[in-house]
């Protein structure tokens, strides 16, 4: 008995000791999802708001409220999950990786990607774990196109048509200042697209690009204003062309759109959401008239992406190649403002 005690004790596993800067909605969402999974304790919690940090220690009333990053990171952590304004996301995570502290971060990365590079050189320079929440490559829609395109099912995939339509659009004043956000629905919608389509065709370059910005249905001028409607073309190194669609608040009769359709020449793929719903999703195989529907709701995927990272963190993972990926997307939203112009 006591060697069965012994052999569990060195098996077990050790908490991470976690801080969550921001703990807003998305947050305190994966905040908890990282939490039941059991990986790891919140050791602190900051926010401006008083009434978000009493939500978030609902979830974790032992953690410690800091008064912002320095604080948290005198603290004795294994990682931080950043969830603040998207102009803050590339320094505080530079920060928190040059403090021996891994990262998960919203996205997006940095608002252009050359600030995206530098949290990668920082994640490498640090030897620590960069993690960003791409959170729709975790749903089993997503991951059963992936397969099929990966394995040359559908063969040579040559085209995509990505579609993100949110009828509501951001509820927080920075999202509409393009030095705070670094754009609109693309930067803030469009790069999941962009990354489900460059994720599934194992991140080829982009060799050309072409784009029109609208806002307020008028072509986006030379000022501060950002776009609320995209419509984008990108060619990639191999040929295949990705066509572009996003928006907010576009009169689209429900409350999202969201489709990611892939052509190969021996059959297609299409990811699509279900009755308007952000959260509900189907994977559906194309042969020429024909459907197999490969995934239907429901499946909890939200938070999937933030439990990844804390399972590999707990594994004592550190750098990874991978997070050239990280680059490549903010790349990609780069070719589009600038084709615009």
């Amino acid at each position: 008995m006591n060697k069965l005690i012994s052999l569990q004790q060195t098996t077990a596993v050790k908490q991470l000791r976690l801080g969550f800067l921001g703990v807003g909605w998305i947050g305190r969402h994966r905040m908890k999802a990282i939490l039941d999974s059991g990986l790891a304790r919140a050791t602190a919690v900051a926010d401006p708001s008083a009434e978000m940090v009493q939500e978030a220690q609902a979830l974790a009333p032992d953690a410690r409220i800091a008064a912002g990053l320095d604080d948290l990171l005198h603290d004795e952590l294994d990682g931080i999950v950043i969830a603040t304004p998207s102009a803050s996301h590339a320094a505080q995570s530079i920060q928190a990786l040059e403090a021996g502290v891994a990262v998960f971060c919203q996205k997006p990365l940095g608002r252009t990607a050359s600030e995206v590079r530098a949290v990668v050189d920082a994640s490498k320079a640090a030897d620590r774990l960069l993690g960003v929440d791409f959170s729709y490559r975790h749903s089993q829609a997503m991951q059963q196109i992936r397969q099929l395109v990966r394995s040359n099912t559908l063969g040579e995939i040559f085209a995509a048509d990505l579609t993100f339509h949110n009828a509501y659009g951001p509820d927080k004043p920075w999202f509409y200042d393009k030095t705070s956000s670094g754009g609109g629905c693309v930067i803030d919608l469009g790069v999941h697209l962009i990354d489900l389509a460059l994720w599934c065709l194992d991140f080829p370059p982009v060799a050309t690009a072409s784009s029109e910005l609208r806002a307020g249905g008028k072509r986006l001028g030379e000022n501060a204003e950002v776009e609320d409607f995209a419509t984008a073309t990108l060619t990639l190194a191999g040929g295949e062309v990705l066509r572009l669609t996003c928006s907010w608040r576009l009169q689209a009769g429900c409350d999202a759109v969201i489709g990611a359709d892939f052509f190969g020449t021996e059959g297609g793929a299409s990811f699509r959401n279900v009755d308007g719903s952000f959260y509900d999703f189907t994977a559906t195989r194309l042969a020429g008239t024909s459907r197999e529907t490969l995934a239907l709701p429901p499946d909890e995927w939200g938070g999937r992406a933030a439990v990844d990272w804390a399972r590999k963190l707990a594994q004592g993972q550190r750098f990874n190649a991978g997070c050239e990926q990280f680059v490549a997307v903010a790349a990609a939203i780069d070719e589009i403002y600038r084709a615009s112009r």
